[in-house]
């Protein structure tokens, strides 16, 4: 009986001795850093269970053994709070680590910038054949109601979820930049300043001339001046759907459009483009200036003039410098 009792004994020593190894065992392998040779990227979709997760991140070679990692969060009670998404794992990164990570929801955060400039056509197909967004568009915003910015997002958010963002950025921008406007401008609408903030975006790129063009137009207005602004022409041809892709003839500016200021009186009916930040400010503070006409000088900018004779010599030198470089691509 004593015999047996020992025996007992022993047995239970030594199954406290192997269940103490493989425990310090389990514990060193949960914090051992891991297999993963250089950085990477994993997508956890939603309702993924924890062996699913965990033979995924084996094999992206994030984990070497799935049964440690499933182990470890099941003993921690991690398995329960895991959260799906796009996570980036650092090489080496331990079960243990990628365990946490995974419970953190510290998701890869992806940007999309959208310039200046576009029109919603083709921010739409921007946001379209953007990777990492899901769904399809409902109705699609108006010309001229999304800001032009960087947005970040997480794998999965939905384009629709963009697009308010966006539309909502605008509405907030368009908003305060009214609120401080001059007073003494000829716009009578947030819409008519936004209008006017989407020409003044594509007739210059460089920052320094947008409140100056915003002074031209707005002197134009006042004197009843008709607009003559290129690119409104161009929105007419295209519908905004992209570039025209060639210069514009003289049929074009002659052909009815509303949008065609060379023939309508004030404002397009709506925007061209969606315009950024400091196209809408310089469009509801321009400059003090006494100036009607500008041309493109060759370099990117425009020559501004304040009478018609004037303008038309700065047209002539424009004009040559075209004919110029027609010749020097020949």
């Amino acid at each position: 009986m004593a015999r047996l009792a020992l025996r007992i004994v022993y047995c239970l020593l030594a199954l406290a001795v192997l269940c103490g190894g493989i425990l310090t065992w389990g514990v060193a392998e949960y914090a051992r850093p891991g297999p993963l040779g250089a950085a990477t990227t994993v997508v956890v979709p939603r309702g993924t269970g924890l062996e699913a997760i965990a033979l995924e991140l084996t094999r992206a070679g994030v984990l070497s053994d799935p049964l440690v990692f499933r182990l470890g969060a099941r003993i921690t009670g991690a398995d329960k709070r895991l959260r799906a998404g796009e996570y980036a794992f650092q090489a080496n990164i331990s079960p243990r680590q990628t365990v946490a990570l995974l419970e953190s929801g510290k998701t890869v955060v992806r940007r999309l910038t959208v310039v200046e400039g576009l029109t919603t056509a083709e921010i739409i197909a921007q946001l379209r054949a953007t990777d990492g967004l899901e769904g399809n568009l409902g109705l699609l915003p108006t010309e001229g109601a999304l800001l032009p910015e960087t947005y970040h997002f997480s794998f999965g958010d939905t384009r629709q979820a963009i697009v308010g963002r966006m539309a909502e950025a605008m509405r907030i921008a368009l908003s305060d930049a009214w609120a401080a406007r001059n007073r003494e401008l000829p716009l009578e609408t947030p819409e008519s300043a936004l209008i006017l903030a989407s020409i003044i975006e594509k007739e210059t790129a460089v920052p320094q001339e947008r409140a100056r063009i915003a002074g031209v137009f707005i002197n134009r207005l006042r004197k009843g001046m008709k607009l003559q602004s290129d690119p409104t022409v161009v929105y007419g041809l295209t519908g905004g759907k992209g570039p025209l892709g060639r210069p514009l003839t003289r049929a074009d500016l002659r052909a009815p459009s509303p949008y065609n200021t060379y023939l309508i009186a004030g404002l397009p009916p709506s925007p061209i483009s969606n315009p950024g930040l400091a196209s809408i400010a310089a469009a509801l503070d321009p400059a003090r200036t006494d100036e009607l006409y500008f041309v493109a000088d060759g370099s990117g900018g425009h020559v501004f003039a304040r009478t018609l004779s004037e303008h038309n010599r700065n047209v002539a030198r424009w004009r040559k410098w075209r004919s110029e470089q027609r010749q020097g691509n020949k």
